[in-house]
């Protein structure tokens, strides 16, 4: 055993003992004894140190043999940041599996996505992981499940469909192997009766959380007919391959809800994966508070604002042209002109939501319905138009994706090729859209003059750049950090 892997096996001894929340999802516990393996909070009297083995995600301990435990639930651990502790690879493809890359258990196709050989890709899993990609796969569709039958009154018919397994047969014949019992002799009383209409799942999350302030940060750039925030709850438009509904979004006792209207359970589980991304539930708060803690006027913004988020986005193409609508005007300007262009171009959708009113009724334009749009006629200046148009038709021609499967700088390199797009609004994208922890629009004038003072002149781009290299690998949550503190962003 190296001295890297003792030492971070006695931080864990002493978390588990201590039962420290600041390491739930971060590592679970296997008990040699039981052959159960548990999350490091486990109200169950802890075993003794020499029956237990440590692995850095549940897909480990489950292909070590371990199956998880019914107590204290392993899959409403908090996510695992996909960033953290591995390498680029790895990363890529772990955004990739949560968007079903492996849903037909497919490796050699997510591993040429990826551009490295399958073989290779296993290689990377098993060396940051512990386990295969397949595994990972495996392990996050039945913890999906199971999270399904405790809090849903959904048929095992449709947790099978919800969690892509194919057949009910199969289901239960995996769910058994992992579980050691039937998925319905988890459920009391057996399956019930499906309700009709909407369909509420509990997503948990890394605490602290500013609910306030990311549900702030939607409610200045909600997109009017597609988007609604209203009595703290989020609520927007979506598609999906078979149907057109709306998410609601609220946080409820430590926990974010997520409420689907209209959506099918086949669709399910990307609903859940999206909102997660969209509310960045998984992000490692005490890893970034420590190292932005090291810039003293961060460290002020952190005592008033802990628990610091980067908002994601629904769609790629969408939060794209959002950003250049943004271009040099005001947030409230851009949000009036996002709201016009998807009431002259968006989809019409049809959902009712009881106690509520306003609510969204368009979905955001598909890129065709914009490559040739007269934007001009609402207002857009010609040339950030003619942008939104090559934009459009850049992704309607495969040039431009949002692909989890590239890196930030090749995206990058791609999106400011186009006419009209400089660094600011790849940066800003690739933060909001690839969910890179560590870009900053270095360009962006709320950041360069967050740091003026008496006597002081306005920072560069470059000197902004220089300063934040104390803020790596986290400098997107500083700049949400720096935001959230006055009128910039």
């Amino acid at each position: 055993m190296d001295q890297v892997t003792t030492v971070r096996n006695d931080v864990y001894e002493r978390a588990r003992l201590s039962r420290d929340v600041r390491f739930d999802g971060l590592f679970y516990v296997g008990v040699r004894t039981t052959g159960i393996y548990c999350r490091p909070v486990c109200p169950a009297n802890p075993p003794k140190t020499e029956n237990v083995r440590f692995f850095t995600t549940a897909a480990a301990a489950s292909e070590a043999g371990f199956r998880p435990c019914l107590r204290c639930r392993p899959e409403c651990a908090p996510g695992t940041p996909a960033w953290l502790g591995t390498s680029t690879t790895v990363k890529r493809g772990l955004r990739l599996i949560s968007e079903g890359a492996l849903d037909d258990g497919d490796i050699e196709s997510l591993a040429n996505r990826l551009g490295v050989t399958s073989r290779h890709l296993r290689r990377l899993f098993n060396k940051h992981l512990g386990a295969s990609p397949l595994a990972v796969a495996h392990t996050q569709r039945l913890q999906f499940a199971k999270r399904l039958i405790d809090q849903t009154a959904l048929s095992m018919q449709e947790i099978s469909t919800a969690a892509g397994f194919g057949s009910v047969r199969r289901f239960n014949d995996t769910f058994r192997k992992t579980y050691g019992r039937a998925p319905r002799e988890l459920r009391r009383g057996g399956d019930v009766p499906v309700p009709t209409g909407a369909l509420s799942v509990q997503l948990p999350y890394r605490k602290p959380y500013g609910w306030k302030q990311v549900l702030g940060f939607f409610a200045g750039r909600a997109t009017p007919g597609v988007e609604l925030v209203t009595n703290g709850r989020y609520l927007r438009t979506v598609k999906t391959d078979s149907c057109r509904g709306i998410i609601e979004v609220r946080d409820a006792d430590g926990v974010v809800e997520l409420t689907v209207h209209g959506i099918g359970t086949d669709a399910l589980f990307a609903a859940v994966q999206k909102t997660r991304g969209l509310f960045d539930l998984d992000a490692p708060i005490d890893n970034i508070a420590s190292v932005l803690k090291r810039d003293l006027a961060l460290r002020d913004l952190l005592k008033r604002s802990p628990g610091v988020r980067v908002p994601g986005a629904w769609d790629g193409f969408e939060l794209t042209i959002r950003a250049v609508l943004g271009q040099q005007v005001s947030v409230k300007a851009a949000t009036t002109f996002a709201g016009r262009v998807a009431e002259r171009y968006g989809e019409s959708i049809d959902v009712a939501l009881d106690g509520i009113e306003n609510v969204p009724d368009k979905l955001f334009p598909e890129p065709r319905a914009l490559v040739r749009a007269r934007l001009e006629n609402l207002g857009v200046i010609g040339s950030r138009a003619q942008t939104i148009r090559h934009v459009a038709r850049a992704v309607v021609n495969g040039d431009l994706c949002f692909d989890a499967a590239q890196s930030t700088e090749d995206f990058c390199r791609t999106l400011t090729s186009i006419k009209g797009i400089g660094d600011w609004t790849a940066a800003y994208v690739a933060m909001r859209v690839l969910k890179d922890p560590d870009a900053l629009p270095a360009s962006d004038l709320g950041l360069l003059r967050a740091f003026d003072g008496p006597g002081c002149e306005r920072l560069s781009p470059a000197e902004l750049i220089a300063r934040g290299e104390v803020w790596r690998p986290w400098r997107a949550y500083a700049a949400l950090l720096i935001w959230g503190s006055g009128p910039g962003g």
